[in-house]
């Protein structure tokens, strides 16, 4: 068996193999996805450790003293990052030590590239606000809610560019590593390497979003120790007590209901009770069924409710009909007369549309 250490190329190709192999994967919940998810996080893990021991990266050197064959080195922290956050845990409190080591390694993949002068202004905006406030960072600083729109569209839109120009570049001679124009393929892991980026501030913001909700989730009750005499002991206590876990009660208990005084010395009641004025009363009571009977006929509930001027009566025609006036009642014929006039000089005081003083010509 040969135990000479492996490269960091050998290692990081391995990696990205697992890693492209997990994309492709529809069950996360299996045990091979599990497996294989551990496996890739062992191996990125082992490039950190080589590039941390051959001191790969520089805080002294620029982007162009890193060589193009070492450029993809720097997406290592992000790759653990991204693997990390698939993980799948059994409680709230493992997600959070996931989510919180996961921020840790956006943090290290964030902070090499400010280091090596790699964030664009944008981003490096992003950054600088990211490092003021870790738990409140947001990709959309504003809380207009059509500002915020139009900021998750171009987001979107960024994105989806930065992959369609990966997908090409990935698919062009020109931009392979073995074969290829080195400026080009130096051009495909810086896109690759914006591309990340993007998506590693996308991925801050969502790890703050999704601690808010852990944060307001119950804290899960510690186990408690019991025995077998606790627990006897408990039952003892329940049955002298009364208590019962049976539905539906022993015989001896409904008979032991009824029996006793139905009043303490003081005049409480200690079981329950019915009055009856009388045994007929009690005995009519047998068959009789369970709703209310009616205490009176329907013509005699409207009868009653007419003697207490409930019902409207008239409308129809008998409602037009004027009453025949009555010839003999002087003082009525007067009192629409007066009525009449009184009608006639106010609309002679008041014509038609003088009170419309909004709609005039």
């Amino acid at each position: 068996m040969n135990d000479e250490p492996r490269t960091l190329k050998v290692v990081f190709q391995a990696a990205e193999l697992k890693r492209t192999a997990l994309e492709g994967t529809y069950e996360p919940n299996s045990p091979t996805y599990r497996d294989d998810l551990s496996e890739a996080l062992k191996l990125y893990q082992e490039c950190m450790q080589i590039i941390n021991k051959i001191s790969l990266f520089s805080p002294n050197e620029g982007l162009e003293d890193i060589a193009t064959s070492d450029l993809h080195y720097l997406l290592v922290n992000y790759r653990i990052a991204e693997l990390i956050q698939k993980v799948s845990t059994q409680s709230p409190q493992e997600r959070k030590v996931a989510l919180n080591t996961t921020r840790e390694a956006y943090e290290r993949f964030l902070h090499l590239l400010d280091n090596y002068s790699i964030l664009s202004a944008s981003d490096s905006k992003l950054f600088t606000d990211y490092n003021e406030d870790p738990t409140a960072f947001s990709t959309i600083s504003t809380a207009d809610p059509a500002a915020r729109r139009n900021a998750k569209i171009a987001n979107f839109k960024a994105e989806k560019e930065l992959k369609k120009k990966l997908e090409y570049m990935r698919n062009s001679p020109r931009y392979l590593e073995d074969g290829g124009d080195e400026e080009a393929v130096r051009e495909l892991y810086l896109t690759e390497i914006s591309f990340c980026t993007h998506m590693s501030f996308q991925g801050l913001e969502s790890i703050n979003r999704e601690m808010e909700i852990l944060a307001q989730a119950p804290s899960p009750l510690g186990p408690q120790a019991t025995t077998v005499q606790d627990d006897e002991r408990r039952r003892q206590e329940s049955r002298d007590n009364g208590y019962s876990e049976r539905l539906d009660a022993p015989l001896s208990s409904l008979l032991s209901s009824n029996r006793g005084p139905l009043l303490s010395k003081e005049g409480k009641p200690l079981r329950p009770f019915t009055l009856t004025s009388n045994r007929q009363e009690l005995q009519k009571g047998v068959f009789r069924p369970g709703h209310n009977l009616p205490t009176m006929s329907i013509d005699e509930y409207l009868e009653e409710e007419r003697r207490r001027g409930n019902i409207i009566e008239g409308g129809g025609e008998a409602s037009g009909r004027q009453p025949e006036p009555d010839e003999d009642d002087i003082e009525k014929a007067d009192a629409e007369t007066m009525k009449a006039r009184e009608w006639d000089e106010f609309k002679e005081a008041n014509p038609r549309g003088s009170g419309n003083t909004l709609n005039r010509g």
